[in-house]
């Protein structure tokens, strides 16, 4: 209990608005209107330019979630959350079609250097292998070409999807299936990127 206490205390000191990583991006982007049903899901699903066996996979969890309640054991406490005023999908106008880093929006490239996260060429000195997730979207992935002359395969997971779905379909959903609960059902439904990472057996990773 001493140790919760501490913790607690430490939180309630923290000064929000002086927290360093506290800051915003302003970048035009492009959102998916407010609201959570199959449309939705269909038009992030479509977005994502999901292959359709992945897009039918969203669709079967988002039908298990209306059949789920809200949890109400755990021990926190917020206000409630009305699931139909949110916007499920937010994209950086410029993101689509990046052949290079240099394409990327300056304040992107800015955003990640406040965060510490090489990017930019002349920064990944420290060898870092990043995959760079801005809103919905993956805006671009470090070292990819050293890490695939190893035999890694490393990419955003909407890529992953479509360029090897024997791999995404093996492995997905094998820890917290979104049959599990009531929260696992609905980021199932509504997720929109992440990085995909897959060293296969007896690979050493180069980095």
């Amino acid at each position: 209990m001493a140790a919760v206490k501490e913790t607690i205390e430490q939180v309630k000191r923290i000064d929000v608005d002086q927290y360093k990583y506290g800051f915003e991006t302003s970048i035009e982007s492009v959102k998916a209107p407010k609201g959570l049903n199959e449309d939705i899901v269909r038009l992030i699903s479509a977005k994502k330019n999901d292959p359709e066996w992945l897009a039918e996979w969203r669709l079967e969890a988002f039908r298990r979630w209306l059949t789920m309640e809200e949890p109400t054991w755990q021990k926190v406490h917020y206000p409630p959350i009305d699931y139909q005023d949110i916007s499920y999908f937010s994209a950086p106008r410029k993101t689509p079609g990046l052949k290079s880093i240099d394409e990327v929006d300056p304040k992107l490239l800015a955003t990640y250097e406040k965060l510490g996260v090489p990017l930019h060429e002349r920064a990944r000195l420290a060898g870092v292998a990043v995959d760079a997730v801005f809103d919905s979207v993956s805006v671009t992935t470090t070292f990819r070409d050293k890490l695939a002359a190893a035999g890694v395969i490393f990419c955003s997971f909407s890529e992953a999807a479509r360029e090897h779905p024997e791999l995404v379909r093996q492995y997905l959903g094998t820890v917290v299936p979104y049959r599990d609960n009531y929260f696992a059902a609905l980021n199932s439904a509504m997720f929109t990127d992440g990085s995909f990472v897959y060293i296969p057996k007896g690979v050493r990773c180069p980095m």
